[in-house]
């Protein structure tokens, strides 16, 4: 194929959902909520089980910036260490500093670490002061590729930056369309950037089988979700993702 099209998922469901639908790759986290969080490595490890397409692991300790204390980045190092021993065919992961930039003292230890696997620098991008600046960073520490909404709320509103991110990247390191990628605005987003890559999470809403439902309580704050609703990768959406893209690239 000429594309590759990445599932972010959180669930064992959505995973196996995920690989039915035609995904070649998953992005795997918890807390999507949250933009997405470490896995378990449970999780990890019974998503290996039951998909065969290759799981990238999301490396980060909490929501909120990509600005890491010593404390945080000694998590994400025993994290790293864990779900490469379990499994994980790649990492994904983006350190930023205090002013915006990419860390990339930080990023090249923690690449290091991270080999052989290789790793995906997650939409931490999008909060650079300097995208230009930022993907010549990225592309001299090794990254495999960067994942983007072009800076902006979607990859679709993002769309003149992503294009001119692959034109700088000119085949140096792949960029990932990602960021509000449904049917309605896949083909545009491809055509209009020359990505051949993209990511999605291709979700719909799921009732939980439970009768008794004790609707006065939260598990969360009140932005969370609800405990009895579950957003889960959708068969057929993933499906007719894939054929946008078969039928555009």
């Amino acid at each position: 194929m000429g594309y590759l099209m990445e599932v972010c998922v959180d669930s064992v469901e959505s995973a196996v959902n995920a690989e039915r639908g035609g995904a070649g790759r998953l992005e795997l986290c918890t807390s999507l909520l949250e933009g997405g969080l470490t896995p378990s490595i449970g999780l990890l490890q019974v998503v290996k089980q039951c998909v065969k397409i290759p799981v990238y692991a999301m490396v980060r300790p909490r929501g909120g910036d990509f600005l890491y204390s010593d404390r945080e980045l000694d998590v994400m190092r025993r994290d790293m260490q864990q779900l490469k021993a379990h499994g994980a065919d790649g990492l994904v992961m983006g350190l930023l500093t205090e002013d915006g930039r990419v860390d990339a003292e930080l990023s090249m230890e923690l690449l290091a670490a991270a080999r052989p696997l290789r790793v995906t620098f997650h939409r931490a991008f999008d909060m650079v002061h300097d995208p230009v600046d930022a993907l010549e960073t990225i592309v001299s520490l090794g990254f495999e590729r960067v994942l983007t909404s072009g800076c902006d709320t979607s990859a679709l509103e993002g769309l003149p930056l992503i294009k001119r991110l692959v034109d700088q990247a000119k085949g140096r390191i792949s960029i990932m369309p990602g960021g509000g990628i449904t049917e309605r605005n896949l083909q545009r987003i491809l055509e209009g950037s020359g990505a051949q890559e993209f990511h999605c999470s291709a979700r719909s809403s799921q009732d939980s089988d439970m009768k008794f439902r004790n609707t006065s309580v939260t598990m969360g704050a009140s932005f969370s979700a609800p405990e009895f609703g579950l957003k889960v990768a959708d068969v057929n959406k993933v499906r007719a993702l894939n054929a946008i893209a078969k039928n555009t690239l």
